[in-house]
């Protein structure tokens, strides 16, 4: 039986949770969000509200076509396959009766494909041989003599039954693909399977993993780019755009922290424009800076700057004013303390506020990468979701949270380096501590040279209380 207290252990008000099981916490909060989606996506009990069509056939006098991969819902799949059964019934009725419908080599090539889906599956076949003919033809007869076993997805009895009598027409007539000599008579068709699966916005992990591979490693079509690329140019608009950010946001967030005459000329503006929507400025930044990644860059900028400036400021007003007042006993001019004492003294907190901030730079990406030419990551989410290839579009997602958050963890890692005095760090930061430091060190030293000057001249003239 467990202690009483054991709970409590893990319930500490304001206190740090031993190493490991902040590890174990860690763990945890990335494992238990995959378990649901594992559970929902292959418990075939808790959710499966549609059917995924594993193998499928076209319908007479029906315009709409589902192929494999296609989701439908479970009370249309049954009608979906009755509809079929009694397409087949009516040729073998039509066989028997002496009066097969003729003319039917074309619709005969098309069904020869229904077996694509079963031999992408199971290896036998490239993706991009979906319609080999000559390729497909002999795997009828390989399915029909047993020469091959069909394992995903598995083929049913009826389904085989049909594809030995087709093939007995297939044989009949050629043992190898010719159109001229395909049968003139209709063929049977393979009646529809499918398997419960999760709604087609929520493609099963394992499908997700394979589109995944299957995107970054396979060559792109001509005249587009790669998925590496893509990623490259997505990364270059957040990075440029968040540095043109800092480089406008600092200086001014500083400055308002400081001296309330920026504070009072600045930080109305912003804190009004901060309150318009970016996305608003789209079509004006297109407008200014043309089609190309300028108005992107632009976008990002506009979202992150004003939050930027506000936040840095309020970040420099908390330095302890103990540090100023020091400062200015000992004489330092105003960009003696800006540049030996505030700038020092808020780097740590800072660093932590440009991470942050970073974060929220990504949020941008998807708005910015839309307006003007579609570009990026964004350009491959878009088109892939409208054609409802979500299975293409969840790897590219999960891909933009693991660069943020794996840069997150690195600048978090660095925090401990580059600023010791401010958290933990290891022995071997001392060097990387030591650079950063150097202004700290330099106001000290300062001081203390002051100091001993001022004694000094006391001393020497004791009369003299200017000094």
């Amino acid at each position: 039986m467990a202690r009483p207290g054991i709970l409590r252990d893990w319930f500490l008000i304001r206190r740090d949770l031993p190493h490991r099981r902040r590890l174990a916490l860690a763990a945890v909060s990335f494992l238990l969000p995959i378990t649901i989606w594992c559970v929902v996506s292959y418990v075939p009990w808790i959710w499966h509200p549609d059917v995924k069509i594993e193998l499928s056939a076209e319908r007479e006098g029906v315009t709409t076509v589902f192929t494999a991969g296609d989701h439908v819902s479970p009370e249309f799949f049954p009608e979906f396959q009755a509809a079929v059964r009694a397409e087949n019934k009516a040729v073998l009725a039509a066989r028997e009766a002496g009066n097969p419908e003729s003319g039917a080599k074309r619709k005969n090539q098309k069904l020869l494909r229904q077996l694509a889906p079963v031999a992408i599956g199971n290896g036998w076949l490239a993706y991009d041989d979906a319609q080999n003919d000559a390729v497909l033809y002999p795997l009828w007869g390989d399915l029909a003599t047993g020469r091959k076993t069909a394992a995903k997805p598995a083929l049913t009895a009826e389904n085989l039954q049909i594809v030995r009598a087709n093939w007995e027409l297939l044989a009949a007539a050629s043992p190898v693909f010719a159109f001229a000599k395909l049968p003139d008579e209709p063929l049977l068709k393979l009646i529809p399977q499918g398997r419960p699966a999760n709604p087609v916005y929520l493609p099963a992990p394992h499908e997700a993993i394979r589109a995944g591979i299957r995107d970054f490693t396979a060559a792109a079509p001509a005249g587009e780019p790669t998925m590496f690329e893509r990623y490259k140019r997505s990364l270059r608009i957040i990075l440029l755009g968040f540095l043109w950010s800092c480089v406008i946001g600092i200086p001014i967030g500083i400055l308002c922290g400081v001296f309330d005459f920026f504070s009072r000329l600045f930080e109305p503006f912003v804190d009004f424009f901060r309150y318009m929507p970016a996305p608003t400025f789209s079509t004006l930044l297109v407008a200014v800076l043309l089609a190309g990644d300028a108005p992107k860059i632009a976008l990002v900028i506009i979202g992150t700057v004003f939050q930027m400036i506000l936040v840095i400021s309020k970040t420099t007003r908390l330095l302890d004013p103990s540090l100023l007042e020091a400062a200015q006993t000992l004489g330092a001019k105003p960009r003696q303390i800006l540049g030996r004492v505030v700038i020092p003294g808020i780097m740590p907190n800072l660093y932590n506020d440009l991470r942050i901030l970073l974060g929220w730079a990504w949020t941008w990406l998807v708005i910015a990468e839309l307006i003007g030419v579609k570009s990026g990551l964004t350009e491959f989410i878009e088109t892939q979701g409208r054609f409802r290839n979500f299975d293409r579009v969840f790897p590219v997602i999960i891909l933009i949270g693991v660069t943020g958050f794996v840069t997150d963890q690195i600048l978090s890692w660095l925090h401990g380096l580059l600023f010791p005095w401010a958290g933990k760090s290891g022995a071997f930061s001392r060097g990387v501590a030591g650079v950063v430091t150097w202004p700290i060190r330099m106001v000290a030293e300062g001081a203390r040279e002051r100091i001993a000057a001022n004694e000094a001249y006391s001393r020497t003239n004791p009369r003299d209380k200017t000094r």
